[in-house]
């Protein structure tokens, strides 16, 4: 199993100094952060996809990725969410691809319609064809990945006509994808259907509806073939603030909580804590929640925290660091490893998937009748735009 964290990039007033960082100090803190897990040994470190105030996120993850990947060794790269909806899925092939080489395969994204609404007449989108356009472009990207000669007409791009997205995917292994949604069955039913990884993160939802979500993916991934339910290969986001001592951690976080730009002034810490899996308090506390997702979504594959957030200084978040990596999860590799059968995969990485097609056997994100290299349910023969299969079932 995967541990890491997530960043959505906020520029943020500390609530208790009320000092706000530059957008510089904020890019430069992010790469420190990143280099901070990999020292303590977490396995993923993740940003977010912004284009706009209060966030210093980037507006092209890759950039970002690449420096990272230059200044780390072992921690895998990836994205909290892509915008596969407002970005040229032809640029996010040969972005992506590029970071691949770079990174000599330490990455993988994940792929969503973001929280910002503006965001799509910005790039001359309608917001209202928000799902159409995932379906539609993620068709088109997982082609050019695949596929070296390109010929495609769809509702939402220029057609393509013999075109090759360069570079072409390092040793011939497209880059894994997680399709990440908080509440459309929609991008569940997509995920299951390519045979792809399925994101939940539930930061602001109670455990009933991460269930349920979960859930669908899993049936879904089966009924096209990838293999039983509880193989399929599950990420879920989480928040801590920690502390040795949990009332330490209340009383510490409370400001930044009251006064965060995204659930502050609202439900109180504890209605929040009590319905989402936000978890304030010690270690301990952490390791037993976080235990507690399996629960609800069985066994799963990628677990990512959001630390940094919400004004909190530098400082703060290499604590929460330290924590994670001393004391927390070591503990959860440990108890999780112990849990999960042996039929059910680890979390997919190049080398892994590689291994697996040079072996002559599926990789971790399929099991059955799928592409042997890819990993890739096979394609519909339905005209050109490749749209998933949405069936009746997504909406129960």
């Amino acid at each position: 199993m995967q541990f890491g964290i997530f960043t959505v990039g906020d520029v943020t007033t500390d609530p208790t100094t009320g000092r706000t960082p530059t957008e510089h100090e904020r890019i430069r803190a992010t790469v420190a952060i990143a280099k901070k897990a990999e020292e303590v040994g977490l396995d993923v470190f993740a940003t977010g996809e912004h284009h706009n105030p209060p966030f210093a996120a980037p507006a092209n993850p890759p950039v970002l990725l690449a420096s990272i990947a230059a200044q780390t060794r072992r921690i895998v790269l990836s994205t909290s969410t892509t915008l596969i909806t407002t970005n040229d899925p032809v640029r996010i092939a040969q972005d992506y691809a590029y970071l691949q080489h770079l990174s000599e395969g330490r990455m993988d994204l994940m792929l969503g319609r973001g929280n910002t609404g503006p965001v799509y007449p910005w790039f001359g989108k309608d917001i209202r064809e928000g799902i159409p356009l995932a379906i539609e472009n993620y068709a088109l990207l997982h082609r050019l990945w695949r596929e070296d000669v390109v010929d495609w007409q769809g509702k939402y791009r220029t057609p393509l006509q013999g075109f090759t997205s360069t570079p072409r995917p390092l040793d011939g292994m497209p880059p894994f994808v997680w399709h990440g949604s908080i509440r459309s069955p929609e991008i569940a039913e997509q995920a299951a259907y390519y045979g792809d990884g399925f994101f939940s993160n539930h930061i602001f939802w109670p455990a009933s509806h991460t269930k349920q979500m979960v859930s669908l993916y899993r049936r879904r991934f089966e009924h096209y073939g990838h293999g039983s339910a509880d193989q399929a290969i599950v990420g879920l986001g989480g928040q801590v603030f920690m502390r040795r001592n949990s009332q330490d951690a209340v009383r510490e976080f409370r400001p930044f909580f009251d006064n965060a730009p995204v659930y502050g002034h609202g439900p109180s810490l504890e209605e929040f804590t009590r319905q989402t899996p936000l978890t304030v308090g010690s270690p301990q506390e952490v390791i037993e929640r976080t235990l507690g997702f399996r629960d609800y979504v069985g066994d799963y594959q990628r677990q990512l925290w959001l630390i940094d957030h919400a004004g909190l200084p530098l400082k703060t978040v290499l604590e929460q660091l330290d924590l994670l990596g001393e004391e927390v999860v070591p503990v959860l590799r440990k108890e999780f490893a112990a849990l999960k059968p042996a039929h059910v995969p680890d979390a997919p990485t190049h080398a892994a998937r590689l291994a697996a097609a040079a072996g002559g056997g599926h990789d971790t994100t399929v099991h059955a009748d799928g592409d042997d290299v890819t990993g890739a349910s096979p394609e519909p023969t339905t005209p050109s735009t490749s749209t998933a299969p949405i069936t009746p079932e997504v909406t129960k």
